[in-house]
């Protein structure tokens, strides 16, 4: 019995281990596969781009026209989107604001799309009759697109001077709190010597008092009493000097 338990155990432990290194590979291999996606939609946008170009300045009439609007459309709704989905790693109120532009997308995309069709269309005074009006779905998109920018960027620029300008003054408050105490600490110091000092020549005075009084039965004392803090200097003697002669006597 012990060692049936003990080989279904090691039989559970092995298949334990063999789905987790298939999570492992799974999850490995679409992150991979979502990595070579994102790499060929941006090298299919970059290379549809640069053709949208090519044709706005090389072409004129008809096919340039609906390459510029291609491109300004695109360039405008993918700045927004750039800028609504990296300011809101910092500013969730900017949710509502990327909901909005989403439904904004789906109409960018749908005129985007029209506009590709259109290159492809024969009749191009058909084409031509129209294009007012596909300038016009592509102003107010791009009007839109970038009003949504803008205010996201105005917001986060706001924001930015507001937490400036509160952190400059945390930094004055700071700065004159440290002078002030610095001030203090100085003068505390200051009082604090002299009121040692002014301990100490009192307690000198009253000591050298009280021996004399002591040694001569209340009489002054017989001479005048070194200084204790400040002794004499001993005379110095150089070597180029003389030594002086005894005084002659009788």
């Amino acid at each position: 019995m012990e060692a049936g338990a003990l080989i279904i155990f090691a039989l559970l432990v092995l298949f334990a281990f063999l789905g987790l290194g298939v999570w492992a590979t799974v999850k490995v291999v679409g992150a991979a596969k979502r990595g070579v996606d994102r790499t060929i939609t941006q090298a299919r946008r970059t290379v549809e781009d640069t053709t949208l170009k090519a044709k706005s300045l090389g072409q004129v009439g008809v096919p340039g026209a609906l390459a510029q609007l291609r491109l300004d459309l695109r360039t405008s709704m993918r700045a927004t989107q750039q800028a609504l989905y990296q300011g809101v790693q910092t500013d969730s109120s900017l949710k509502e604001s990327i909901g909005l532009f989403e439904r904004l997308s789906a109409h960018g995309h749908e005129l985007d799309e029209e506009l590709k069709r259109l290159e492809q269309e024969p009749d191009r005074r058909r084409i031509a009759d129209g294009l007012p009006e596909l300038r016009e779905r592509t102003a107010k998109i791009k009007q839109a697109s970038d009003s949504l920018r803008w205010a996201a960027r105005d917001r986060a620029r706001r924001f930015a001077e507001d937490d400036l300008t509160a952190l400059s003054e945390q930094i004055e408050m700071e700065s004159g709190a440290l002078r002030d105490w610095s001030r203090e600490s100085v003068d505390d110091l200051a009082a604090a010597a002299a009121a040692a000092e002014a301990a100490a020549q009192a307690g000198g005075t009253a000591g050298g008092a009280a021996g004399g009084a002591a040694a001569g039965g209340g009489a002054p004392a017989a001479g005048p009493r070194p200084a204790a803090l400040n002794p004499s200097t001993p005379t110095t003697h150089y070597p180029w000097q003389k030594t002086p002669r005894p005084e002659a006597t009788t």
